[in-house]
């Protein structure tokens, strides 16, 4: 499918099963290729390759425990000294970005407290930082380079 990202080399493999794998080079291991995977490998790449995040500094499916339910974030990114940074939460193209993803992600964020949110389905994307001073946010035009915000 065709995303609003640019265009990256993904390793597939076909499974014994049926279906396809894909290689996520942050968890180092083959994952099944559904479609919300498709879009987290390309904004990952993107990221590393346009935006200029470390990949050292990312992980996917991060754990962490809210109100005592362990919960996984999509994709979290520190900063250089291991702080979380920015969360992504991601969702197949087909499903439409709503105020459920961005209330999943802020729940997440009650525990992480990043600086940084992003939504996105591959083919809408918002970004909005997290003024913790002022207890405010405001959403960005764009994602913001790595160096600007680390």
């Amino acid at each position: 499918m065709q995303l609003n990202l640019p265009q990256c080399e993904l390793k597939l493999k076909k499974r014994e099963s049926g279906g396809f794998e894909v290689y996520d080079p942050l968890r180092k291991r083959y994952v099944a290729l559904t479609p919300e995977e498709w879009v987290r490998q390309h904004f990952v790449a993107h990221l590393i390759a346009r935006c200029h995040y470390p990949a050292a500094l990312m992980g996917n499916e991060v754990s962490l425990i809210q109100n005592g339910i362990k919960r996984r974030c999509d994709t979290l990114v520190a900063d250089r000294n291991g702080r979380p940074l920015v969360i992504v939460e991601y969702k197949a193209p087909s499903v439409p970005i709503t105020q459920k993803t961005f209330d999943q992600i802020v729940r997440y964020n009650m525990v992480l407290r990043a600086s940084y949110l992003i939504v996105s389905n591959g083919l809408t994307h918002y970004c909005c930082r997290i003024d913790y001073d002022n207890d405010s946010y405001a959403f960005l035009p764009e994602i913001p380079d790595y160096l600007s915000i680390s």
